[in-house]
């Protein structure tokens, strides 16, 4: 657990100077290098919305590892079917891939279960494509337990799975920009690009619940929720929050779930507003039905 808490042990405690310094770079990129004239660059509210998010995530983030921690340390000793070493490549590669698979369910489950949309949404709330945006993260991680339930069961080290998870994030934020167009075709092929995250981060209707890998694109050809980049993505949501109140943002969409659950008058319906994709209303009943010419 001191291992847990210790912030020199968390990767990302060492990527946020890389961080910053890479919005730094992309700033000066965006107002002195060529560049299509087409991209949302920054402003300022927004960029700021989207810093204090990120730091609100670290709380959230670390309260997750707590709870789940005693979980899977039981499960890692009781329950394992192996336990893979920590001291080679190898290991290392299959515990990452591990973790990104895991990540691509929990990301697919966010997306098309309203509950999990409900705190996975504020992700998307930016109109803009930028470094800064990828640090708009949600302060809901509690379905991320979920989907690593299986990892220290096939004998991922706790420990392993949270830096591996760190690793991740840190990857994932260096997709979020405008300013790298298209990568080598066997790059594009098989990894996580910011051509194809553009495609997540869109709300134009072909490019919906599309990319959810984390580093490996590979998923999403495997599981047919591939798109490539052919036009370049409206970003945001299809219904724009149109706030940066940072509560509104970030629990505002529970506040309309817990309305329509209370609203609905069948235990069915109130399990199809949980976890319905988004935008799921139930059909209306034969009784419901109006007569026509009576």
């Amino acid at each position: 657990m001191h291992d847990l808490l210790d912030p020199a042990k968390n990767p990302v405690t060492f990527a946020v100077p890389f961080f910053v310094l890479s919005i730094l770079l992309e700033l000066a990129a965006l107002k002195w290098l060529d560049h299509d004239d087409n991209v949302t660059g920054y402003a300022l509210q927004d960029a700021r919305t989207s810093i204090l998010m990120g730091a609100g995530s670290l709380v959230t983030s670390l309260t997750l590892k707590v709870a789940s921690f005693f979980v899977f340390v039981w499960m890692y000793d009781h329950l394992a079917l192996f336990h893979l070493p920590t001291d080679t490549w190898w290991s290392w590669v299959v515990m990452l891939a591990a973790v990104d698979l895991a990540y691509y369910w929990q990301h697919r489950f966010v997306h098309r279960a309203r509950v999990g949309w409900a705190a996975h949404q504020a992700h998307h709330s930016s109109e803009y494509m930028n470094f800064a945006t990828a640090l708009r993260q949600k302060w809901n991680p509690w379905f991320d337990f979920f989907f690593w339930l299986p990892l220290p069961i096939l004998g991922v080290a706790p420990w392993a799975i949270y830096f591996a998870f760190g690793i991740n994030l840190i990857y994932q934020f260096f997709v979020h920009t405008e300013t790298i167009r298209k990568l080598p075709r066997p790059v594009e092929l098989v990894f996580n690009t910011p051509s194809h995250h553009r495609v997540h981060h869109g709300s134009d209707p072909e490019y919906l619940d599309k990319n959810y890998a984390g580093i490996l694109i590979i998923w999403d050809r495997m599981f047919g929720t591939f798109q490539p980049e052919v036009q370049r993505p409206t970003y945001g949501l299809t219904h724009p929050v149109g706030t940066y109140h940072l509560l509104r943002l970030q629990y505002g969409d529970y506040v309309d779930l817990w309305r329509d659950v209370r609203a609905a008058a069948r235990w069915r319906d109130r399990i199809g507003y949980l976890f319905r994709p988004p935008g799921w209303t139930p059909q209306l009943r034969d009784s419901d039905r109006p007569t026509v010419g009576l």
